[in-house]
């Protein structure tokens, strides 16, 4: 497995959207969490966007898993950037 980083960019525009399947966005991560495949998540305190950290097979399962997520599902993500990561420090090293 690898380790890959999800980037979220958020528009200011689905902010209510975002605040209505919120619940749904964080059990659909919570699940990834009890599968072990999420290993860390949140969102960037201006509301940007958010970092999520998973482990992954490769990039185009990654993308196919996050195309899932209540908030792709419901067109509420502006950009989405997945890297393979390689961390040589620290706690995911």
């Amino acid at each position: 497995m690898a380790l890959f980083s999800v980037v979220y960019t958020y528009s200011p525009s689905t902010t209510d959207g975002r605040d209505t399947h919120r619940a749904d966005h964080r059990a659909w991560l919570a699940s990834l969490l009890e599968k072990k495949i999420l290993l860390s998540s949140g969102p960037y305190t201006d509301g940007s966007g958010a970092l999520i950290i998973v482990d992954g097979t490769d990039r185009e399962s990654v993308q196919e898993l996050f195309a899932q997520d209540p908030f792709a599902l419901e067109n509420l993500i502006e950009a989405s950037v997945i890297t393979e990561w390689n961390p040589v420090m620290g706690a995911f090293a």
